[in-house]
């Protein structure tokens, strides 16, 4: 799946107003949906799916290291030919979800590639029931198949929750009519959604809505507001519908698995303990009064309110000078900070903008926000945004970019060992932000740009890191309520309205309306529980930032290696070179630290 910037951004609506801003070019890819290349590679994938599960399956047991490596191998290529080809569909797919033809393709390919895989189903239920010492002995025996350690440390991390082959295969196939449906429906009904915001002449996506959420003018964001509201409230049933469909379709998944919580199944995928989880998420609520709580009251006293409005959240200050940034001016930006902290990095961010890895504008039917994907090992990653020329834009693009940077680096690790833990993929993402933000206020001229870029960055934080967590606790109770029957839309309204307002503080006023905004979220729909990933980022980033700034020494080879080393390590061993122990729980204090630092400035800044 794409990685991708927390929905809060609102980068929205667009025209050439800014540049020349770049398309994709798949062909990188495909030529075409109907060329001869990936012909083939679907051929290749369906026969030698096949093929595979007539050679090994019932044989695993019997193999020697030489003849698991070579089937680990097999399977490896069947992944990328497969991931090729799906993150073909899904690109094309992204440039235009209203695009019939395009939609038709991705659930073709989808249908395929389920059938053609699911004779893989055995291979990692049968590699499971393979005795630790017999393993062992392989591992020992055999250095290229030693390397592969980390991905079946996350194999048989599931195998007290695998089920029967027969079951595991009939979910395999069901996929396509499950989850993976109510997705494609939540996509769909998002990019068909039209807003009539009260003085615009137009009817706005819900992108161009969200971006005057952010607008200088205090009535156009009030009117932006309760134009997504009405909206929401109209499709809240068919919003209820998807949640409690996929809520329930988790819990019955998560029940027969016997996992433990509705969380742990993605601690498992991210290869974190629920403790360090846990920690983080209590770390981050009982900071809520002085991060959130203490700057919102500040942000309301600079706007001369006495409260604030859920409007006002993203609001700029009103010494800040609306600016609109072109898109060489964000490129020029992004890549001085990358070239500063090392010229490797930006480097390899260059091809981004030169050879058509960069969607960048907004048209019609694209889907909303920004991430990046990584196709394939052997192909690149491809970055997405919706640029707007505000300076959220340009932090968006260096978020982007950082995990495309992290993406090519980690493909030397091939395609079983590349995929990292979402808990650090937001590692790289989270630092390209951090040094573009520091170069920017390295430059800044004046105590008001000063201010204004501090603020930004606390809000952006905020965003990342309280905002998200409070998105995680919202989930948890959701599946929590979920478990004991069908919710209603006005039972998971409460629910937001809870998390909501023990996060924000008491600066704000809730508008009526407002306890549907849980609906726009992708996250909740594609990955329960993706969100603390963010945070978790964030976190971890301030306290590398802080080894780079005390000078830790070798730290720029020590982060490239870092990032190359990809899924091929865990955490630990990770971030020992850099002296931090995310199982310590004083870590998450020392990154939640800096936001508080940048408050006490600009509290300090108040004559």
């Amino acid at each position: 799946m794409p990685l991708s910037r927390p929905v809060y951004d609102a980068n929205a609506t667009g025209s050439g107003a800014f540049g020349n801003l770049p398309e994709w070019d798949l062909t990188d890819l495909y030529a075409d949906p109907d060329c001869d290349a990936l012909a083939d590679d679907l051929e290749f994938v369906e026969a030698e799916g096949a093929a595979f599960a007539q050679e090994y399956r019932g044989n695993l047991a019997n193999l020697d290291a030489a003849g698991l490596l070579a089937c680990v191998q097999r399977y490896e290529m069947i992944e990328a030919k497969s991931g090729r080809i799906m993150s073909y569909a899904g690109l094309r797919y992204y440039q235009n979800t209203m695009d019939s033809e395009r939609a038709k393709f991705m659930a073709d390919m989808q249908d395929r590639i389920t059938d053609a895989t699911t004779p893989l189903v055995f291979f990692s239920l049968e590699f499971n029931r393979l005795e630790d010492a017999h393993l062992d002995g392989l591992l020992a025996a055999n250095a290229d198949l030693a390397r592969y350690k980390p991905v079946f440390d996350r194999m048989r991390a599931m195998r007290p929750h695998q089920l029967s082959d027969e079951l595991e295969t009939y979910l395999h196939d069901a996929s396509v009519v499950g989850s993976s449906a109510w997705n494609k429906l939540f996509d769909e009904t998002m990019a068909g959604l039209m807003f009539k915001v009260d003085g615009e002449e137009d009817e706005l996506n819900l992108e161009a809505t969200l971006n005057l959420l952010t607008d200088t003018n205090r009535a156009k964001r009030e009117a932006a507001a309760k134009a997504l509201a009405a909206v929401f409230d109209k499709n809240i049933k068919l919003f209820a519908r998807v949640h409690n469909t996929l809520a329930k379709e988790k819990e019955i998944d998560d029940r027969w698995r016997k996992m433990p919580t509705p969380q742990h199944a993605r601690h498992l995928s991210n290869h974190v303990e629920p403790e360090v989880v846990e920690a983080l998420r209590n770390a981050v609520v009982a900071a809520y009064p002085k991060l959130s709580h203490r700057y919102y009251r500040l942000k309301a006293k600079w706007m001369g309110l006495e409260r604030l409005q859920v409007w006002d959240r993203n609001a700029p200050l009103p010494i800040e000078q609306p600016k609109t940034v072109g898109w060489e001016a964000a490129r020029e930006t992004v890549m001085s900070a990358y070239g500063a902290f090392d010229p490797k990095m930006a480097e390899i961010a260059k091809p981004f903008f030169e050879k058509g890895w960069i969607d960048a504008g907004v048209k019609a039917g694209k889907a909303p926000g920004a991430f990046a994907h990584p196709t394939v090992t052997e192909v690149h990653p491809y970055v997405m945004l919706n640029y707007l020329g505000k300076p959220r834009d340009v932090m968006t693009l260096a978020h982007e970019l950082g995990h495309g940077v992290h993406q090519v680096l980690a493909a030397g690790q091939g395609e079983l060992l590349s995929s990292t833990p979402l808990t650090l993929a937001e590692t790289a993402s989270v630092f390209g932000e951090m040094l573009t933000f520091r170069r920017l206020l390295d430059q800044a001229k004046t105590k008001a740009e000063r201010k204004t870029l501090l603020a930004g960055k606390v809000e952006d934080m905020i965003n990342t890191v309280v905002r998200q967590i409070a998105f995680y606790d919202f989930e948890c109770k959701l599946h929590a309520a979920r478990a004991d029957g069908e919710l209603t839309p006005d039972g998971i309204n409460a629910l937001w309205m809870s998390v909501q307002a023990e996060s924000l503080g008491d600066a704000f006023d809730f508008m009526d309306g407002y306890e549907t905004f849980w609906a726009y979220i992708p996250h909740f729909v594609h990955s329960p529980f993706y969100v603390y990933a963010y945070a978790f980022g964030d976190g971890l980033v301030n306290a590398l930032y802080a080894a780079y700034a005390d000078g830790l020494p070798d730290f720029q080879q020590k982060y490239f290696d870092m990032l190359a080393a990809g899924g091929s390590k865990h955490h630990k061993e990770l971030l020992a070179p850099f002296g931090l122990d995310l199982s310590d729980p004083a870590f998450w204090d020392k990154g939640l630290s800096m936001i508080a630092g940048f408050i006490d400035e600009l509290e300090a800044m108040e004559d």
